[in-house]
């Protein structure tokens, strides 16, 4: 008696895991960080809704011409996209990344396989979101309350996309440094709201720049904000009105300048400050 066995079948030889690339490990760190911040009906709260209702109210106080057929309602507005894209970049990082840091989350980033520079590339993208989401709710609010006109040129709507891109990207990396100032989770915002405050009040977002003191003037200069504002008020209002500027004009090449500067300065003081662990960890 003969007995036959049947040969095994070849066992496929199981595929290696494939290894998601850069693009894919930064989009997904970017909709994790989404997801927190949406969790986080305060920041949403305050992110997204402070341009909104600082516009429902002081447009609907004060009125009156500035000259060259533009409204004090149409010269805030402007000032107001200009905060709000710092609030989104400057303001929300530095509050919130003390908060991380303190709960040992970013501690334990540090401690994954993950590469370090995702976990930037996440906040990057949800600071990218965020700040289109509320410059759409607030163009979407000034154009169907206040008769704001939007760009009617493509080179406008060019100026518009590149002065907030270098302004989101200072104020973005100027946020990430200024965290490393928190000593706790709870102290990040008493650093960094006064700061955004100030820079607010002497950078021609609540009152006409032309109008603060000189010297008011001249430190407003140094930073960011003054010419995020000043970028966007000559994609938003008329030429004529850049006469009314403190150089003549927009001066949108020293606008450019003074952006990258920023840009410089801010990813030199990220490389050089920032901390994954707090002070007491070492």
């Amino acid at each position: 008696m003969t007995t036959t066995t049947k040969s095994a079948a070849p066992v496929a030889a199981a595929a290696p895991a494939r290894r998601p690339g850069p693009a894919s490990l930064a989009l997904r760190q970017g909709r994790l960080e989404i997801r927190q911040f949406l969790r986080s009906r305060e920041s949403v709260v305050f992110t997204l809704g402070f341009p909104i209702i600082m516009v429902l109210i002081f447009a609907s106080i004060f009125d009156g011409d500035l000259g060259n057929g533009v409204s004090y309602t149409q010269y805030f507005i402007t000032g107001m996209i200009a905060t709000g894209l710092m609030t989104v970049s400057f303001q929300n990082l530095g509050i919130w990344i003390p908060i991380e840091r303190d709960r040992g989350v970013l501690k334990r980033y540090r401690g994954t396989p993950m590469p370090k520079w995702v976990w930037f590339a996440g906040k990057v993208i949800m600071v990218l979101v965020t700040g289109l989401v509320m410059t759409a709710l607030l163009l979407g609010v000034s154009v169907a309350l206040f008769d704001l006109d939007l760009p009617s040129t493509a080179s406008a709507w060019l100026t518009f996309g590149w002065v907030s891109a270098l302004g989101v990207t200072a104020c973005t990396l100027c946020g990430i440094a200024i965290s490393s100032l928190a000593r706790t989770a709870r102290s990040g915002s008493a650093v960094v709201t006064p700061i955004a405050l100030v820079l607010q009040f002497i950078s021609g977002v609540f009152f006409v720049f032309t109008n603060l003191p000189s010297w008011m003037q001249q430190v407003a200069a140094i930073f960011p904000l003054k010419w995020m504002c000043q970028g966007l008020r000559a994609v938003f209002l008329p030429e004529s009105f850049g006469a009314s500027e403190p150089g003549g004009s927009f001066e949108l090449t020293r606008v450019a300048l003074v952006l990258g500067a920023w840009c410089v300065i801010g990813l030199v003081l990220c490389l050089t400050t920032f901390r994954w662990t707090t002070r007491r960890d070492g």
